[in-house]
């Protein structure tokens, strides 16, 4: 349970998307999730709900495939929680300006952050241990790290790391628990 003045923040990796495929998609960063892939991120997505249930917003890289998925989130939360594009979380781009605008919300938020890799296993590196020390998310996985404080380099600690199977099978469970 989380307790009211802490913050967590679920890194959420898009969903299975398309090959890469100048062809059909010229510009890489229309290129969207499979059909396949929609089915297992919304799977992967209630199991982090599941687990997460006070998600209070979605921040979300621009590229097509990871807004597919933050849509996705956003869906199996019934709708309730505002996405908000968030360029930093692009490929390339530098994890100090996610930290910077999470530091700023309020203390008792759980964000989610859908990116990609290897960007969002740099970043959490950096929020457990200060440094990007690569903890690689598979597509559609995920982690959850809160905060006592606000949020900053090193000052997280790792809730819950999460493969997409491993997302799925907890739903399977916590269903199976109810009946």
């Amino acid at each position: 349970m989380q307790r009211q003045d802490q913050m967590r923040v679920i890194l959420f990796r898009h969903g299975p998307a398309g090959e890469r495929d100048p062809e059909h998609w010229p510009d890489d960063a229309l290129r969207p999730l499979t059909p396949r892939g929609i089915g297992r991120t919304r799977l992967a997505a209630r199991g982090v709900v599941r687990l997460e249930r006070d998600l209070s917003r979605i921040f979300t890289s621009p590229l097509h495939r990871a807004a597919e998925t933050a849509e996705i989130l956003s869906e199996v939360c019934e709708g309730e929680v505002p996405i908000e594009v968030v360029g930093a979380l692009a490929p390339g781009n530098s994890f100090r300006a996610v930290i910077d605008r999470l530091a700023h919300l309020p203390a008792e938020e759980v964000v989610a952050l859908v990116g990609h890799e290897p960007d969002l296993g740099k970043l959490a590196g950096v929020l457990l241990l200060g440094a990007p020390a690569a903890l690689p998310l598979k597509k559609a996985g995920a982690c959850a790290i809160s905060f006592d404080e606000k949020v900053a380099a090193g000052a997280g600690r790792l809730e819950w790391f999460l493969a997409p199977g491993m997302l799925r099978r907890h739903l399977r469970h916590s269903r199976k628990a109810k009946v």
